[in-house]
Formats: C-alpha cells, structure tokens, sequence
C-alpha cells in the first residue's frame, strides 16, 4: 500500500526553502478517492508550481500512477499559505 503523504512530502520537500511550512492535510479519504489539499509558504509556491505549472503537473501525475495502481483516484490541490 503507497502512503501517499509521505510520496507528497518525498515530492515537495526538496523543492522548497522553508520545508517547515509545508501542510500536507488528507480532506477526503474514501473508497474510490483521495483528496490531498498542500498547503506552502508564498516565497515557495512558485516553485512548487513551475513555470506554466509544469513540476505540478508532474508532481500529479506520479501521484495518478501510484493511485491507479491501488484503484483509487487522486486530487492534490497546491496553496500558499
């Protein structure tokens, strides 16, 4: 089973310069669908993003695979805080 909080910390943490305002809340956690909301310091939520939204993408689409793979489907919302 893929814990996927610590997949999106594993993710996010490298990328960021404040890793200690990094939340990471489960919002919806049912049969079928997981809904993860991360919430990152404004300075850092840039580079979480990427220029067009590329690293989010990527980072959504690693969590789609791994999600697939247990039959569930993924939602990650990326803020600032």
């Amino acid at each position: 089973m893929i814990k996927f909080e610590e997949l999106i910390k594993s993710l996010i943490l490298p990328l960021v310069a404040y890793p200690e305002d990094v939340e990471i809340i489960l919002e919806n956690d049912d049969a079928e669908n997981l809904e993860y909301q991360v919430k990152v310091n404004a300075n850092d939520f840039g580079r979480v993003i990427g220029k067009n939204g590329y690293v989010a993408k990527a980072i959504r689409t690693i969590l789609y695979a791994g999600a697939s793979k247990e039959g569930k489907r993924i939602h990650l919302d990326i803020n600032s805080k």
